[in-house]
């Protein structure tokens, strides 16, 4: 249980690594005419997000949750995973990521690296860490409520980043092929191809 809750608190220094890079890259944003949008949601995200690393360790540690070597090390290999594909996003996207909804005109869509295939890749990273992580100590009961609220919450969030490129794409100093959405979850947490955001 020990490594264990090293380990969460090894995803968590991760998180604050990710904070310091996205608020580097918001100041980029907002000095090159960035406008954010959708902030409403933001303080679920963060503290849905701080929340499933609490409930890891808590809920392991309250009821006893065995590791179990098969689906144990599995799960640790794929939130393993999800870390690089989230810093794929991150190193893709450049300057223009960070953890909110910000639009700078003028820049073009990103077609490059995870966003070649996926418009959300690190919103797979998130959904699938958000089931991982848990497991990888059989806390079933954290990683169930997680998905769940997590399910929902990016609905609101994806939503916003949508209206955000729509906005920017009808705005008279932007088209609909150079706005570009910057933001952060993610998330952490990047979003669609052309935006950057994520979860914190």
């Amino acid at each position: 249980m020990i490594a264990y809750t090293l380990f969460v608190l090894a995803v968590g220094a991760e998180r604050l690594v990710e904070l310091a890079v996205s608020k580097r890259n918001l100041a980029w944003a907002f000095r090159h005419g960035g406008r954010e949008y959708g902030r409403g949601h933001y303080p679920a995200m963060v503290l849905l997000h701080f929340g499933l690393l609490v409930g890891c360790v808590v809920e392991v540690w309250a009821f006893d949750r065995p590791f179990l070597p098969v689906l144990g090390w599995i799960m640790v290999a794929t939130v393993l995973a999800t870390q690089a594909l989230r810093w794929w996003c991150i190193n893709t996207l450049g300057r223009r990521w960070n953890t909110l909804i910000v639009v700078v005109p003028g820049l073009p869509l990103v077609d490059r690296g995870p966003y070649r295939w996926l418009r959300h890749p690190n919103y797979v990273a998130v959904v699938i860490e958000g089931i991982a992580l848990p497991m990888v100590h059989t806390a079933w009961i954290t990683a169930i409520t997680f998905t769940v609220l997590n399910a929902f919450l990016l609905r609101v969030r994806i939503r916003a980043e949508e209206d955000a490129l729509t906005a920017a794409a009808a705005a008279p100093t932007a088209s609909s092929t150079t706005a570009s959405s910057t933001a952060g979850s993610g998330s952490t947490g990047s979003g669609s191809a052309g935006t950057s955001s994520t979860g914190p």
